[in-house]
C-alpha cells in the first residue's frame, strides 16, 4: 500500500519512532496522520515540528477501551475513513527480574504493548477493509523473538503482538489489507524515560548509558524501514543489523545467544 493520499493513524506519535513516521508520513504525501499519545505535550512537539494541517492529534490512553470506543467514534465523524492502522506505541518494563515485578507493571506493560493493539486493531479492521487497500502494522522488537533477561515481561508482550499479527496476516490473506510485523533492534530513543513515566516512576540509573553503550539504529531509520515494509506489503521487517542477525543467531543456536546477551545484560 502506497502511503501518499493514505488517511493513517498512528499510536505512540508524541515521541520516537511514532513522530518520525508521522513526519515522514506528511513528506510522503499522506492525505492525513492521525497520531495518538497518552503524553500530551509530546503530542504538541510532533504538531508544531511537522507544522502541517494535515496532522491531527489525540491525546488517548490505549489502555482505556471505553477511551478506545469514544474515540472510533471520534475518528469517523471527524475524519471518515481509515487506510492504514500503525500500532507503534509501546512501554519497557524496569531492568530487574521477574520476581522483582510488581503487578500493576505486568499488567501495565501487557495493556499497552499487546491489548492495546489488539484492541485498536479490531475496532478499526472493517473500515480499513471496506477501502480499495489498506495496511496493518504492529510493531514488535527484538525481544518479541529472542528473550532478553530482566525484560521478560515486555518481551512476553511482544512475543504476543508477534504471535496476533502473524495470525491476522492469514486471515487477511485474499483481502486488500496487508499487514506488516516489525522487529526493531536497539533504536535511539528515549523509551526508558518515557516508560518510566508512563509508569509513574523515577528514571532509572543506567538508561543514557545503555544508549551510549550500544549501537543503536537511529528513530528516523527506523520509521523509514517500517514504511518502506508498508509501501511493499512486507509481512516481517527486521530493523537495525543487530535484529537481523540476533533472529538468525537464535534459530541457529538458542542456548549460545541467549548466554551471550545475559552477560551483555548484566553490564546494564
Amino acid at each position: 500500500m502506497k502511503v501518499k493520499n493514505k488517511k493513517i493513524i498512528v499510536t505512540g506519535g508524541g515521541a520516537g519512532i511514532g513522530r518520525e513516521l508521522v513526519l515522514q508520513l506528511i513528506k510522503l504525501g499522506a492525505k492525513e496522520v492521525i497520531a495518538l499519545d497518552i503524553n500530551e505535550e509530546g503530542l504538541k512537539e510532533t504538531k508544531k515540528l511537522v507544522n502541517s494541517d494535515k496532522v491531527t492529534t489525540y491525546t488517548l490512553d490505549i489502555t482505556d477501551y471505553p477511551a478506545l470506543k469514544k474515540f472510533e467514534k471520534e475518528y469517523f465523524k471527524n475524519h471518515e475513513y481509515i487506510d492504514c492502522l500503525i500500532n507503534n506505541a509501546g512501554i519497557i518494563q524496569p531492568f530487574v527480574k521477574v520476581k522483582e515485578l510488581e503487578d500493576k507493571t505486568v499488567d501495565l506493560v501487557m495493556d499497552v504493548n499487546f491489548f492495546g493493539p489488539v484492541n485498536l486493531t479490531r475496532l478499526f479492521i472493517d473500515e480499513i477493509l471496506e477501502r480499495p487497500e489498506g495496511h496493518i502494522c504492529n510493531v514488535s522488537s527484538m525481544a518479541g523473538f529472542f528473550p532478553f533477561p530482566s525484560q521478560t515481561i515486555y518481551g512476553a508482550s511482544k512475543a504476543a503482538l508477534k504471535i496476533f499479527t502473524e495470525g491476522l496476516y492469514g486471515e487477511m490473506l485474499g483481502t486488500n489489507v496487508g499487514v506488516s510485523i516489525v522487529f526493531p533492534g536497539a533504536i535511539a530513543t528515549d523509551i526508558v524515560k518515557n516508560s518510566n513515566k508512563v509508569r509513574g516512576e523515577k528514571n532509572e540509573k543506567g538508561s543514557e548509558e545503555t544508549k551510549t553503550n550500544m549501537k543503536m539504529t537511529s528513530a528516523s531509520e527506523a520509521a523509514r524501514q517500517i514504511i518502506e515494509g508498508i509501501e511493499k506489503n512486507k509481512f516481517q521487517v527486521y530493523v537495525g543489523n543487530d535484529a537481523k542477525f540476533m533472529n538468525k543467531f537464535y534459530k541457529f543456536s538458542p542456548k549460545k545467544a541467549l548466554k551471550m546477551i545475559n552477560d551483555k545484560m548484566k553490564d546494564m
